[in-house]
């Protein structure tokens, strides 16, 4: 992986489904230049993978915490990844 580029797997736990997180999340992503996904887990919770400057990983990480107004986020949890490095873009994937 090139310097200064970092990977993130984190779960976030709360009332995250039928909020519109995975799009907002879509949409900051995009914004903060990150590639990668999120997607819905059976269990109730939300998981992301981002890619990108690790500053911006951070700052996304943090605005995780907070997500749309209408979620109430109880937990962040990174998450071990030994998985390839997204190529490009930033997708909303199907739910496990």
């Amino acid at each position: 992986m090139p310097s200064g580029l970092t990977v993130a797997r984190i779960g976030i736990e709360g009332r995250v489904q039928g909020v519109g997180y995975r799009e907002w999340t879509r949409r900051h992503a995009t914004e903060l230049g990150l590639v990668g996904w999120v997607r819905n887990r059976r269990d109730g919770s939300v998981e992301a993978l981002f890619c990108g400057e690790a500053a911006a990983v951070e700052t996304m990480i943090a605005r995780c915490g907070t997500g749309p107004r209408a979620a109430a986020v109880t937990r962040v949890t990174r998450l071990p990844w030994d998985g390839p490095r997204p190529n490009g873009g930033f997708d909303v994937i199907a739910t496990i």
